[in-house]
């Protein structure tokens, strides 16, 4: 079937439709991963974003239920080059088009994705809209005008979890049984259980498999619990998740780390980074086209060291609005001199704006879990 992509600023590209037919509205945004086409699109950081990959074939390797971050895709909508009608990996359990179709999430491929990437880069991410429909393509750019901005916008509370639950090796998502998700990480029987509390703003359950490889029974939370509630179940470190969405409208979350900093180890990645730096009394800024890959480089200023890393953020923390005497910069990625880390001086705090659970070749930077558990460690005596 045909389909459009219509950009708010007029600029149309015309291709073929996959998956679900209809039309799909939001943020377009590009990543330059190679592989994790399910990862991406089950993120629930990506909740109002149409996602362009770039590697230029795509569904190849087909789906299954392990590789999810979440129980179902949070994209909007997918624009790819090729999409390949077959999948052919034996661990394939579906055809991309069919999970595509199955959660009702509209693909449009045999398009010119270096021009549309390349259109993003020079004026930034902007609204658009996806349709399989024969109309009026002005009609379609109006409506992708009145898509409402990213930026001032909540999404964790709309992605976040209605009720607590909880996540050990128990869980059959944990995967701790199967050697061929093993990782360097695993926990020492010997080490004691910890317990961590989880704010979902949009968790990935790669995060929360890393936190039980490191011995931790996950408590995962509302977006809006309050620190009181948190404190109540006796954490010995609290977790900041990644999520979607501007941090600045995301209030509550900074009402409720300024109320716990000092009080428990508390880490945090991507989204929760970013409100840790406002509780810090820093500033957030909204990036250009974002940070989306699984191949950028990050040095960890302490040590020297590059982690080739992967991103999925929009905002970041401005470096200059963070208090110097308080907070140290750990770590800069070497693209923009964008800040990717902050550790406090003196309180229990650390975050980092990439996302260490994931695997983008390399496990560089999976020894973050490793720290959090010797600062819960440190911390309990």
């Amino acid at each position: 079937m045909q389909a459009i992509l219509a950009l708010e600023d007029g600029r149309i590209f015309r291709g073929l439709g996959y998956g679900h037919p209809g039309e799909c509205r939001g943020e377009v945004v590009f990543n330059t991963s190679l592989t994790g086409y399910q990862e991406i699109a089950t993120d629930p950081s990506y909740a109002g974003q149409i996602v362009v990959l770039t590697n230029p074939q795509i569904g190849n390797y087909g789906t299954n239920r392990a590789d999810n971050e979440a129980a179902k895709p949070y994209i909007e909508g997918l624009i790819v080059r090729e999409f390949s009608a077959i999948s052919s990996n034996w661990r394939s359990e579906q055809v991309t088009e069919e999970y595509m179709e199955r959660y009702k999430v509209p693909v449009l491929a045999e398009i010119d994705t270096r021009a549309l990437v390349r259109h993003l880069r020079t004026h930034g991410v902007m609204r658009g809209v996806i349709s399989t429909a024969v109309e009026d393509p002005d009609a379609l750019v109006a409506r992708a005008r009145s898509i409402r901005k990213m930026d001032g916008t909540d999404l964790a509370k709309v992605v976040s979890t209605p009720s607590i639950y909880q996540f050990d090796e128990s869980d059959p998502r944990s995967q701790l049984s199967d050697p061929l998700l093993s990782t360097v990480l695993d926990q020492d029987p010997k080490e004691r259980r910890l317990n961590v509390v989880a704010y979902d703003f949009g968790i990935k359950q790669n995060i929360l498999r890393m936190l039980t490889r490191e011995n931790c029974r996950v408590t995962v939370v509302p977006a809006e619990t309050s620190a009181e509630d948190v404190l109540a179940l006796k954490p010995d470190g609290v977790f900041l998740s990644n999520g979607p969405g501007d941090p600045e409208p995301v209030d509550y979350a900074v009402r409720a780390i300024r109320q716990m900093m000092g009080r428990v180890p508390i880490f945090g990645i991507c989204l929760g980074h970013q409100l840790t730096g406002l509780a810090l009394g820093g500033r957030t800024y909204k990036l250009k086209f974002g940070h989306h890959g699984g191949n950028h480089p990050v040095r960890n200023n302490a040590t020297g060291k590059v982690e080739i890393t992967a991103h999925n953020h929009n905002f970041a923390v401005d470096p200059d609005s963070v208090n110097a005497n308080e907070v140290e910069l750990t770590h800069v990625d070497l693209n923009d001199q964008t800040l990717e880390g902050l550790r406090h001086k003196t309180l229990p705090l650390f975050s980092v704006q990439y996302h260490p659970e994931a695997a983008p070749g390399p496990h560089d930077s999976h020894y973050l879990f490793r720290d959090f558990r010797q600062m819960m460690e440190e911390w309990k005596g």
